[in-house]
């Protein structure tokens, strides 16, 4: 949480010397500068205000929130939504009278809860005034301080009243078109380059501070693309630069421009040649006045920006000519997310089979696997194609696997799979010198070019025989399909050709290709990388050949991009934009995109960067920027790719307490605990965030005594068992599986909404990784009962308790593990929805005296001998007392005083076994 102290204010009169308690101030009345079509009265009600995306919003405005009376303010507290804003702040002030005050900035760097902005001394105020720019706002505004200010009052705060409209002017003659300075976005530019800082500082308006753009790149030269979007027309007719300090002699920056016909024509060279002042295109002309900064020709039409970067930069650039805005993008709508479908894991093909003998199901191993709802099949093309040309399946012929008995127990069980085809086989290995053999390399022969899609050709028709095999087409022409039908060995299974097995609906085309830790030879560009998916595809638009491209062997198989290691939109606008310039558009207009998810990676962590920042220990997920990665994702899909499905395939922590990546000890609970927490919650995230897939990092363990990254985050134990964190991903999917996500009523407690058929369930949590613990009251409507389930360790099911709403309302505690609360079953077959069936029969039970005055007591009788709870339970749900047994026992006698009850209905509650009976009971005078 940020909290901002602003200056100690001196004022020129004396406040009137008694106490007074810190009070919620209200508003009257609500009014803005300037009309953007923006609603800004749900801040009268401490309602959120919706964003407006409306072209005329995009400017700046002041919005004045008038107090109910003159107040002294000491705090306020404003609620984060989920953008950033760092570059235009909202400002908030306090007016009272002429005197405007500076409470803080509001950059919206949290994450779904509130931000205090504390006051070191109450100032007096008649209003709250936030200047703004566009959405950058808080949702929610809430001030707090003390009523009436014992001060000479200024004259009283009104809202301007618009001036009379001046009579119409003759329209005069029109004048030729005047050149303006082009706006420019920084946050658009994207470069070809491992992770780098963003060119905000080329566009910022400071010019004495030089720019840097991070250090350790792939590539010393690279290009920078800034798109033209649909409806935006630039035309460029004077560039300016401004020389800082040093020079880059023979590496200089330039910028050229993709014009309508897709031809790139140099326009401009920046060398670094002059000190402290602006610069025009051309260095080497000695020119001064607005002439120097004029180009020879006028550039129309244009479709892209391109700068091409060494290691210096200038600190400032600015493009003039005449400029038309694109429509204003409407807002993404996160698509509903059926909860199971972030219940999945990476695996490996043996932790499905019997590693003595690889084509039979390891039935132990595999009810583990049971757990989780998806897997992502971690495959490497070496099994595929041992040998070139080759293709084994059914056992592969590394390792002896059998994939068709894999994937067919996983259609059986339910289980979604997830084909990522990943590294190289030995024979392409080979190709490469022996000081760059990597199985991780880019998929293609030593020396081809990586930015043709026919370098790729090899991987492209493996993953043809594949899909022809496991996809649901049954029409393939077997002519196209070839296997290895040798056997290995005597009595050694033999591979045949099958087609359209319908058991792989999803492949995935490689795993993390921006590599950046492993060199150039093991990384591509987001140009390089869409080429390699072109041909994956279909064959790169069926230009490569029969027998190429997933595509051609099923129309229907979903291609999934590899997941990214640094989650950035960036890499994706690049693969994007290169379809554009090589693939085209299809009839309706949109991009043909060679792929149809879109997937990266994001482990939260304290360094708040997913795998290249240098964390010391895993962070929970709520706090970490997790929900801004997968905002920012789920909008470049819906600006850029047509909405297309955004996945998160992995994402975990570790348990070894020296990996950076670890989950933490919380109060009494032990890392295992809070890596069960965190894991759910992290679920729950990415449904609440519109993410349609996530699958965990990973089955087993690694290394789990290495103190490395990755080392620890199994899910399952060596023995087969459940850590708490697969108890809770299965009690959860057996609870609420089919459930899907609707909305978010509450940030702190953060409670989540879910429907299914017409039911409706709710998850609580405590956002933070403290240990806190808290209240809410949920309003559940009408109905008689509700439960309130809680995860457990070492179980197959949730324990669950019954409350009676008092007025629709039931109080539920809330921690940092998640619960669920849904309306209590009215059936047997309701019970069985992932916990323990409701008891059949009550127990024979006696209680007196009832009425009572100070207790009762309670005689019961079982069949059987086993422990017994009694629990007294106040309407609204929250327990006033409970007796548990130490011994089993088939006779109870217990008596449960009241004496300090408030007067009035309880519920009392005895579970004993499979029998549960309850009974209202009436403490009175």
């Amino acid at each position: 949480m940020k909290i901002f102290l602003p200056s100690i204010l001196f004022f020129g009169f004396i406040w009137s010397a008694y106490a007074q308690t810190e009070e919620k101030l209200t508003f009257s009345s609500v009014w803005a500068s300037q009309n953007t079509g923006q609603d800004y009265s749900p801040w009268l009600t401490d309602s959120i205000v919706q964003s407006n995306w409306d072209a005329a919003n995009f400017t700046y405005v002041d919005v004045t929130l008038k107090l109910t009376t003159r107040s002294r303010i000491k705090r306020l507290s404003l609620f984060d939504g989920e953008g950033v804003f760092t570059e235009h702040p909202a400002l908030i002030y306090a007016l009272d009278g002429e005197q405007k005050t500076l409470i803080g900035t509001f950059t919206g760097q949290t994450y779904l809860t509130y931000v205090d902005f504390i006051l070191p001394d109450s100032i007096p105020a008649q209003a709250i005034q936030i200047h703004k720019y566009s959405n950058n706002i808080p949702l929610k505004v809430l001030v707090y301080g003390y009523s009436g200010a014992d001060c000479p009052c200024p004259d009283p705060l009104e809202e301007p009243q618009p001036e009379p409209e001046p009579e119409p002017e003759p329209t005069p003659e029109p004048e030729p078109t005047a050149q303006v300075k082009i706006p420019i976005d920084p946050a658009r530019w994207y470069q070809l380059n491992s992770p780098s800082y963003p060119m905000t500082a080329l566009f910022d308006g400071v010019t004495n501070v030089n720019v840097e753009l991070g250090w350790g790149k792939m590539f010393s030269n690279y290009d920078a693309y800034y798109a033209v979007e649909e409806g935006e027309s630039i035309t460029l007719e004077s560039i300016k630069f401004f020389d800082g300090e040093g020079s880059l002699g023979p590496f200089p920056m330039t910028l050229s421009v993709v014009t309508e016909n897709w031809e790139k024509i140099p326009v401009a060279t920046f060398t670094g040649s002059r000190y402290m002042s602006w610069v025009g295109p051309y260095p080497e002309r000695d020119l001064s006045g607005d002439s120097q900064f004029k180009l020879d020709s006028t550039y129309t039409n244009i479709k892209f920006l391109i700068l091409n970067l060494w290691y210096m930069f200038p600190t400032e650039i600015e493009f003039y000519g005449q400029y038309t805005a694109p429509a204003t993008p409407t807002a993404a709508t996160k698509p509903p997310v059926k909860l199971s479908d972030t219940f999945g894991v990476n695996a490996f093909e043996w932790d499905f089979l019997n590693v003595y003998n690889p084509v039979e199901i390891n039935e132990p191993a595999f009810e583990a696997i049971k757990s989780f709802r998806g897997v992502r099949h971690y495959m490497d093309w070496e099994k595929l194609e041992s040998n070139e040309g080759s293709y084994t399946f059914s056992p592969v012929h590394s390792g002896g696997w059998d994939y068709d008995l894999v994937y067919q127990r996983c259609k059986d069980e339910g289980i979604e799979v997830l084909a990522c085809l990943k590294t190289i086989p030995a024979w392409m290995r080979d190709t490469y010198p022996e000081n760059m053999r990597d199985n991780e390399n880019v998929p293609v022969r030593y020396g081809m070019d990586l930015s043709d899609p026919a370098s790729y050709i090899e991987q492209a028709k493996v993953g043809f025989q594949y899909i022809a095999r496991y996809g649901s087409n049954t029409q393939v022409d077997t002519a196209l399909l070839s296997v290895n039908p040798n056997p290995r060995w005597t009595h050694d299974p033999i591979n045949t050709v099958k087609v359209g097995l319908g058991l792989i609906k999803y492949i995935e085309c490689d795993n993390e290709r921006d590599k950046w830790w492993k060199g150039r030879k093991a990384y591509q560009t987001a140009y390089e990388y869409a080429a390699n998916l072109s041909a994956f595809y279909d064959g790169h638009k069926n230009t490569l050949g029969p027998g190429v491209g997933v595509k051609n062997a099923d129309s229907t198989v979903q291609v999934v991009m590899a997941g990214l290691a640094s989650p950035t939109v960036d890499y994706v606008r690049g693969m994007i934009d290169w379809c554009k310039q090589n693939r085209g558009f299809k009839p309706d207009g949109s991009v043909d995109l060679c792929w149809d998810v879109i997937n990266y990676h994001y482990y939260s962590n304290d360094s708040d960067v997913s795998q290249g920042g240098y964390p010391t220990r895993g962070k929970a997920p709520e706090l970490s920027l997790a929900g801004q990665v997968a905002s920012q994702f789920i909008e470049m899909a819906h600006r850029y790719a047509n909405d297309m499905p955004v996945w998160m395939s992995e994402s975990g922590y570790d348990l070894n307490q020296s990996s950076p990546l670890k989950a933490i000890p919380i109060g009494d609970k032990s890392p295992e605990q809070v890596q069960a927490d965190w894991t759910l919650r992290t679920s729950l995230l990415y449904a609440r965030s519109g993410i349609q897939k996530v699958f965990f990092y990973q089955l087993y363990d690694d290394n789990p005594l290495a103190p490395i990254q990755f080392g620890s985050s199994g899910l399952i134990n060596s023995d087969r068992s459940r850590r708490i964190a697969a108890d809770y991903l299965l009690q959860t999917n057996k609870l609420m599986g089919n459930y899907t996500f609707t909305e978010t009523i509450n940030p702190d407690p953060l409670v989540d909404k879910y429907e299914f058929e017409g039911k409706t369930a709710y998850a609580l949590l405590i956002p933070d990784e403290v240990g806190r613990t808290g209240r809410h009251s949920l309003f559940v409507g009408g109905t008689d009962s509700v439960r309130i389930y809680t995860p457990q360790a070492g179980s197959d099911s949730m324990s669950f308790s019954t409350v009676a709403p008092a007025n629709g309302y039931v109080q539920v505690a809330v921690s940092e593990t998640p619960i669920f609360v849904m309306k209590a079953p009215s059936s047997p077959s309701q019970a069985r929805l992932g916990v323990p069936e409701l008891p059949t029969a009550e127990i024979s039970m006696q209680i007196y005296p009832n009425p009572t005055t100070d207790f009762v007591e309670i005689i019961a009788q079982n069949d059987e001998s086993v422990p017994f709870q009694i629990s007294v339970y106040e309407t609204n749900g929250r327990l006033h007392r409970q007796i548990t047994s130490k011994a089993p026992t088939s006779f109870i006698k217990e008596k449960i005083d009241l004496s300090d009850a408030p007067f009035g209905v309880y519920i009392l509650e005895v579970v004993q076994g499979q029998r549960r009976t309850t009974r209202k009971i009436l403490r009175t005078r």
